[in-house]
């Protein structure tokens, strides 16, 4: 009796064996594609253009998608995918509601994240794609559109404005640090002898501009020639310092967001209320080049004589 159950076991596991290997074959012989033919000169020009646009394409998957060339095939089976859906609006629908997805945690959910990081109002990723969703079934249950707009925009402003306030009073009690009565600070780190700039003054100077996160976003070191303006012409936190320094002094200064690039911020690094560290180096007041006139010669007041002989008459 026991040998007839281990015969049998055995018959029964060679039988799955076998079954495996034939579903594995029919794997296989399904992965296996058709060779691609090309008869026409049609299909050589089509051929030739499918294979030219995919030129950067690799590089623009990785850079958007993080895309890993290990699920090559993977990429390849949603492609034809889509192919295959052709124009059905239902397919396209739910393929478009995937690439918005992406989208949203990769950029969209990040970006709004940033400006809140280390405040209590930081975003929540799952309430951040409720909202989102609530907002495409037009469910107004917590928020209307312009309402939401509203409170998110002024919650920005907030978070914004504190990261620079926050700095600024901690700054403010540090040594040598002085405040004016605009609420710009300054630090004096070499105290020049020479003459001060009037705001209408050419200065030239060299400076290096950076976030109070410490990220530097100019500098004229870095470009390796000094910049020479009016100093009337730059934000007013510099023509408030420019116009107290002696030249040859090094100053550093820290300068709310009112007195530099206020609620539009600059660039893509000086967010909106962004208060601002510039170390300033005044390095001469440019002296207006004054041209000579040239002096016209005056005619002669007495008349010109003809250099010709005058022959006289013979009587």
């Amino acid at each position: 009796m026991a040998l007839i159950l281990v015969v049998s076991a055995s018959f029964l596991t060679a039988s799955a064996g076998k079954k495996d290997k034939k579903k594995k074959a029919e794997t296989v012989q399904a992965v296996v594609e058709q060779p691609v033919e090309i008869v026409t000169p049609s299909d050589s020009v089509s051929f030739a253009a499918g294979v030219a646009m995919t030129n950067g394409l690799i590089p623009y998957l990785k850079q958007q998608y993080q895309f890993d060339e290990v699920f090559m095939d993977d990429f390849i089976a949603g492609f034809k995918e889509a192919l295959k859906s052709g124009t059905d609006p239902q397919q396209k629908a739910r393929m478009a509601g995937m690439q918005i997805a992406l989208m949203v945690n990769d950029r969209m959910l990040p970006d709004a994240g940033k400006d809140f990081k280390g405040t209590n109002d930081s975003i929540n990723a799952t309430k951040f794609q409720e909202g989102f969703i609530a907002a495409l079934k037009k469910d107004t249950t917590h928020f209307k559109q312009q309402d939401a707009e509203k409170f998110f925009s002024e919650r920005r402003v907030v978070a914004l404005k504190k990261e620079g306030a926050d700095f600024l009073a901690a700054n403010a009690k540090k040594e040598g640090v002085k405040t004016t009565a605009s609420g710009l600070q300054y630090k004096v780190l070499t105290q020049g002898t020479g003459a001060i700039p009037t705001a209408t003054d050419e200065v030239k100077v060299n400076y290096e501009g950076h976030l109070v996160d410490g990220k530097v976003f100019d500098s004229s070191y870095k470009r390796g020639e000094p910049a020479t303006f009016k100093a009337n012409q730059v934000i007013k936190g510099w023509t408030e310092a420019l116009t107290m320094m002696p030249v040859g002094s090094k100053w550093e200064l820290y300068i709310p967001y009112d007195l530099a690039y206020g609620e539009r911020g600059a660039g893509q690094d000086i967010k909106p209320y962004s208060a601002l560290i510039f170390t300033v180096e005044l390095l001469d007041i440019v002296k207006p080049v004054v041209e000579e006139t040239k002096t016209e010669k005056k005619p002669s007041a007495k008349p010109v004589t003809s250099s010709k002989k005058v022959v006289k008459k013979k009587k």
